[in-house]
């Protein structure tokens, strides 16, 4: 892969100080990615001690980035021809505009993207995100209904050592300025006029109902409630191997968990429609209302850039602990389905976002007929062919760079091939009998 520098791309060597200018005007833009231990021009330089140099920028954005924007970023160590470099993804964040403390919300301290730079915003552009991020959300907006209770959010707060109460209400933004409760207090009291329903049916279409059940009261209650609907219908099965039992579930609890979330968090509540949620025999589907944000493509999601719709929503399944940060949900269930492309698990319209989960089963099924038919070719291959490589296998089979070495691996194991050579001379040819 060859790296460059992009309105979404910044490389930078080494660590310095810019970096903090680069974090916030991808945060008041557009979201980006900074790879650290990668030169200007494109060069795998490396860094020593990642995980120090990772605490280092987190400090450095904590202490001098305000509003606080830590769970807009994300970090990740790579590992590239054997030198590590540290990857900050970077969301846009919701609380624009974002600025250097030591400057203040001017054009010194508040930085945008603009081709591969960060650039001084003009003060017609802080105005313009000032306008944008105070405006009419629906979940700022006032809520009709005032007579509320929380009992259900108030201990979910419990459980984990936080308190709710009027001061703690006013900084989530339950409470307006004038002290009237928000439609995102309305969202987390027990009075919440928003519901999930849940499907159980025989077989792969709606012919035949199973059961239905719609789940009501605060958004938290809904979760927990729609989630053990789905863990009783995640089966079970073990297999053995030689005394030690292993269990299997039918689908990965991790991808189930952020499928849901990822329905709630980040639905239009200004629609009355339901999230629905669907159990066939081979596949669990999730819907939710609102589609993707303006602008935004299923691609742009897919990288880890993400905008969020109900930020503050989000903000309290992030002080719970439900979420880790934004933009890696998606990435959790495609890591969860390595072998399923994005767009059969991920599905948008300009109103509704579906996920799509296959059981696991399924997938397995269908991962070992894809294999078969893959060893076939890189066999073939081998026919007319000395040797193959992996670039080679990828090349005739269409596979990715790690599904390819897994089939390498497994036709080594299976005794069909041996490899010849070492690092990047390494070659297959066949395991003559």
């Amino acid at each position: 892969m060859r790296y460059q520098e992009s309105e979404t791309v910044e490389l930078k060597q080494d660590y310095a100080e810019s970096v903090r200018k680069d974090i916030i005007a991808f945060a008041n833009t557009n979201g980006g990615i900074i790879y650290v231990g990668i030169s200007d021009d494109g060069e795998i330089v490396g860094v020593t001690a990642p995980d120090r140099l990772i605490q280092r920028i987190s400090n450095a954005v904590r202490d001098s980035v305000r509003p606080d924007i830590t769970m807009f970023i994300h970090y990740e160590t790579e590992s590239i021809s054997g030198k590590d470099i540290v990857k900050v993804i970077v969301n846009r964040g919701t609380s624009r505009p974002y600025y250097l403390s030591e400057k203040g919300l001017q054009p010194a301290g508040v930085y945008v993207r603009q081709g591969t730079s960060a650039a001084p915003a003009a003060e017609t552009v802080i105005r313009q995100m000032i306008k944008e991020t105070d405006g009419d959300a629906y979940e700022d907006t006032r809520s009709l209904v005032q007579d509320l209770t929380f009992s259900y959010t108030a201990q979910a707060f419990l459980q984990r050592g936080l308190a709710l109460e009027k001061p703690q209400m006013k900084t989530l933004g339950f409470l307006s300025a004038d002290g009237l409760y928000t439609n995102l207090a309305l969202l987390f009291s027990d009075q919440c006029p928003h519901f999930i329903k849940a499907a159980t049916f025989t077989g792969r279409g709606q012919d035949i109902f199973q059961d239905r059940k719609e789940f009501k009261g605060s958004l938290l209650k809904q979760v927990d409630d729609a989630y053990a609907y789905l863990d009783m219908r995640n089966e079970k099965t073990a297999t053995f191997e030689g005394l030690h039992r292993i269990d299997h579930r039918a689908y990965p609890e991790s991808a189930l968990r952020e499928a849901l979330l990822n329905a709630v968090i980040h639905r239009d509540y200004s629609f009355s429609a339901s999230t629905l949620i669907s159990c066939y025999s081979d596949r669990v589907e999730m819907v939710s209302v609102g589609g993707l944000l303006s602008g935004f493509s299923l691609e742009d999601v897919l990288t880890g850039i993400s905008i969020c719709r109900n930020p503050k929503l989000a903000n309290v399944f992030y002080r719970l602990d439900l979420i880790e940060a934004y933009g890696t949900g998606l990435g959790k269930m495609m890591n969860a389905y390595p072998s399923v492309p994005h767009e059969e698990l991920f599905q948008t319209t300009a109103r509704v976002f579906k996920v799509t989960l296959p059981r696991l089963s399924a997938v397995a099924g269908r991962t070992a007929e894809t294999e078969d038919s893959a060893s076939d070719a890189v066999l073939e291959y081998l026919a007319q062919n000395e040797s193959i490589t992996r670039a080679d296998v990828e090349r005739i089979t269409g596979m990715s760079v790690s599904s390819a070495i897994r089939l390498i691996n497994k036709m080594i194991k299976a005794g069909r091939l041996k490899s010849s050579g070492r690092g990047k001379n390494t070659v297959y040819i066949l395991k003559r009998p």
